[in-house]
């Protein structure tokens, strides 16, 4: 395990670094100098040498990169030059709310996508196989902002069921808060689940024709033990490593989703500060999303290495 773990770890500092370099570097790709743009209207001429000085905009790209990594390095991401609080408190304030989608999604995905793909599998080429796999194509080919216009139009206008956008805070109104983020919740786990049914499905497969399937058939044990307690156990292994990697894009890929419904979370954030050239503050949300995204792909390899005999002899 410790073996493990070192070469994990070994990749992951370099990976970071890179990322971060191409965070900073493709953020100065943008066209447009923003110390003309926070400077409103008037660009006093003063403002904006404040601005290029208080930026180092005046100084080399790698010189601006180093300025930007120590302080990275030390907690501190910027201040965000538009609303005027440090990136990583605005990180803190939206984080809750974007975590609280992203696990609403991978519930629904799991709920939906596993049981789907465990009975296309254990139904194979029968009508529910088929309807599974059109479950599936149908998930990955439906755009997100569409599906989302289309759950708003029938449960917020025409049934009028559930609120059309906003956030709730869960510690106001609990009701309030599950009926604004069921929708947006089921419009990204309808994409996950489609995913996960195909990778359960043929993970199943090829688990119900190995032999210890066919020898626990052979006692005679029931179909519903061999099929969940056999068969299941062992082709969750790699939907285990699937999860965690879904989650860390479901936190990073809420764009569309949140500005859709309106929800206050890191992708309504990101928009807003690319739109208003906050330079600190799309540096800092990328560079957190790609530091997480990294730290649960190492979740997922050590629960790969725990439940997976063969990785530790």
């Amino acid at each position: 395990m410790g073996r493990f773990l070192a070469r994990r770890l070994g990749t992951i500092v370099p990976t970071l670094l890179l990322v971060s370099m191409l965070v900073f570097g493709l953020q100065q790709l943008l066209p447009g100098d923003p110390a003309l743009i926070l400077a409103g209207e008037d660009r006093d001429p003063g403002v904006v040498a404040y601005l290029h000085e208080k930026l180092h905009l005046d100084e080399s790209l790698p010189v601006r990169y180093g300025y930007w990594l120590r302080d990275a390095l030390h907690g501190d991401l910027g201040e965000s030059l538009r609303v005027k609080k440090p990136v990583v408190e605005l990180i803190l304030e939206k984080l809750p709310v974007t975590v609280q989608l992203a696990s609403m999604a991978i519930v629904i995905a799991v709920l939906i996508g596993v049981t789907a793909g465990v009975v296309s599998a254990v139904k194979k080429d029968s009508v529910w196989d088929y309807a599974a796999n059109v479950f599936a194509l149908w998930g990955l080919s439906t755009p997100n902002f569409w599906l989302g216009i289309l759950l708003i139009l029938l449960f917020a206008v025409h049934l009028g069921w559930l609120p059309a956008s906003g956030y709730v805070s869960p510690f106001e109104d609990l009701r309030g808060n599950l009926a604004a983020m069921i929708m947006p919740a089921f419009v990204l786990g309808n994409a996950f689940a489609a995913v996960l049914m195909r990778h359960t499905r043929s993970a199943m497969l090829q688990v119900l024709s190995s032999d210890y399937v066919r020898t626990a058939r052979a006692k005679g044990l029931s179909e519903p033990v061999v099929v969940l307690k056999h068969a299941l156990r062992n082709a969750l292994v790699p939907v285990i490593t699937l999860g965690a990697l879904g989650f860390g894009e479901l936190l990073g890929g809420t764009v569309l989703t949140e500005t859709v419904f309106t929800i206050p979370g890191f992708g309504k954030l990101i928009v807003d500060a690319v739109f208003n050239r906050d330079y600190g503050v799309v540096q800092g949300v990328v560079l957190f999303t790609a530091s997480a995204y990294i730290g649960l792909n190492l979740l997922a390899d050590i629960a790969y290495f725990l439940v997976n005999p063969r990785m530790r002899g």
